[in-house]
């Protein structure tokens, strides 16, 4: 039976023609996470136990013709930013590897009302805050095109597990990057829907106010990502920055295309360094927008590198959260984290202030692009996935920050809150994915889908799958 690679639609159809059980899913993937999580790292934490039980449960109401909702029967992966009750959840921190929550987060409530399966926690770097995933608690989350190679982050073990085919479809989060890198680096599709459209009680948010991150759905198709997206979007009212706008409808025009629409291609933002083969390989790409009926134009953008507006508010909300830890666990954080934490200590209230104008200035600018273009087209990544603890100091020689310059594109879009979408569209010459980054205005889920939709059938990816041997 193989299911490795098979989209929940697929898996749904063979239910309902009775081809395949859910418990027979359920083991398969198991079978499959023994055989290949070793090499990945793709798992904190597993709940074999809890799983099974939910699918025998679930296979017998199937065979009597009562089984509900939308994802019943179908595997997914939860990030282990969100909180899992009776589930390890760890945030990537060796601080928390042993804390198992009485509750669960706004995402995952949402998934198991509609009978979805959790298999397991992906791996994360600590609270989330890098674009790779390496933490204290084991080896760095692996690329599945090539194991030497970083998976991205902090969705790390998500884009990993299903670029491996270890589900069909995860959860994930993206405050800087964090559901787009991984999505580009492992060859998948991810959206960051717009600010406050998933909720994030459980995720974040408490007790610092949620400024950049949005929880988002990841999967090989854009189908199924819309199918998650429907079932995690939605106001709550544990969540005061949880949109009430529109309905949750990211399906019913999916398939409508782009025709007639006017789309904007930027190759840099105006200050991005960008990989030559990357850039060639994404540009290209643009143009298949164009065989679609839609007209793409280069936009030339006037925008200085934002990344200090972006970490100034990013470091803040970090300190909010865990800077009691720099004086009670600091010899447990990682690097990274504690030189966020130690770098949030010194901004002042005029600091932050100054941030979110800044903030307010460049929502306010991209608002304006989007006036005159229905989507805006760059790289997702500036570089394909690098190796393991190596990240690039210089891309087409120029010199950028280790920490940031290969990820230029994507935290703009956190600071504007709009929606964004990496889709597969190459490869390197070395094998690794190339992702295509589509954006679009406040509230545009539905127009993203639609674009990433007719990308995916124009130049389709889903065949392409890592050699696991």
């Amino acid at each position: 039976m193989d299911i490795d690679f098979m989209s929940v639609v697929e898996l749904k159809h063979m239910l309902d023609a009775k081809e395949v059980s859910i418990v027979e899913i359920i083991e398969h993937f198991y079978d499959r996470i023994d055989e290949l999580n070793p090499k990945l790292n793709v798992f904190l934490a597993l709940c074999r136990e809890e799983a099974m039980e939910i699918a025998f449960k679930q296979q017998q109401a199937l065979e009597k013709g009562v089984l509900q909702g939308k994802l019943a029967g179908i595997p997914i992966s939860i990030k282990d930013l969100e909180m899992t009750s009776g589930i390890v959840t760890t945030l990537g921190s060796v601080v928390f590897r042993d804390r198992v929550p009485t509750y669960d987060s706004v995402v995952v409530e949402r998934v198991k009302n509609e009978g979805a399966i959790i298999l397991g926690k992906t791996n994360t770097p600590e609270f989330g805050q890098s674009g790779t995933t390496e933490n204290r608690l084991g080896d760095a989350c692996r690329n599945p095109w090539d194991t030497s190679r970083t998976s991205g982050g902090s969705s790390g073990g998500a884009g990993a597990g299903l670029a491996a085919g270890l589900f069909p479809i995860a959860t994930g989060s993206d405050g800087g990057g964090s559901i787009r890198i991984p999505a580009s680096f492992n060859g998948v599709f991810g959206i960051k829907p717009s600010q406050g459209r998933v909720p994030r009680y459980g995720g974040y948010g408490i007790p610092a106010s949620n400024h950049l991150s949005q929880s988002g759905p990841m999967a090989r198709t854009v189908t199924d990502c819309a199918l998650l997206l429907q079932v995690m979007s939605g106001a709550d009212y544990r969540d005061p920055t949880s949109l009430r706008l529109n309905s949750n409808d990211f399906l019913s025009d999916i398939e409508k295309g782009v025709s007639g629409w006017k789309i904007g291609w930027s190759p840099d933002l105006g200050y991005a360094a960008v990989d030559s083969e990357v850039l060639k390989v994404c540009a290209e790409s643009a143009k298949v927008f164009e065989s679609l009926g839609a007209n793409v134009e280069e936009v030339n953008l006037q925008i200085e590198d934002p990344f200090h507006t972006f970490f100034d508010i990013f470091a803040t909300g970090t300190y909010t959260s865990y800077g009691d830890l720099l004086e009670q666990s600091g010899d447990d954080l990682t690097d990274y984290v504690r030189s966020t934490l130690e770098y949030a200590s010194t901004l002042t209230a005029s600091d932050f202030s100054k941030a979110l104008l800044q903030q307010d200035i460049l929502k306010r600018y991209m608002e304006t692009v989007f006036d005159e273009f229905d989507l805006l087209l760059t790289p997702t990544m500036a570089v394909t996935a690098f190796h393991i603890n190596d990240r690039p100091s210089t891309i087409s020689g120029k010199e950028v920050h280790k920490f940031w310059g290969y990820l230029p594109f994507t935290y703009p879009i956190n600071i504007t809150g709009q929606t964004a979408a990496s889709v597969p569209c190459g490869f390197s010459q070395s094998g690794m994915p190339i992702g295509l980054h589509i954006v679009g205005p406040f509230g545009s889920e539905n127009k993203v889908l639609r674009a990433s939709r007719a990308f995916e059938k124009a130049a389709p990816w889903d065949q392409y799958r890592p050699n696991m041997a």
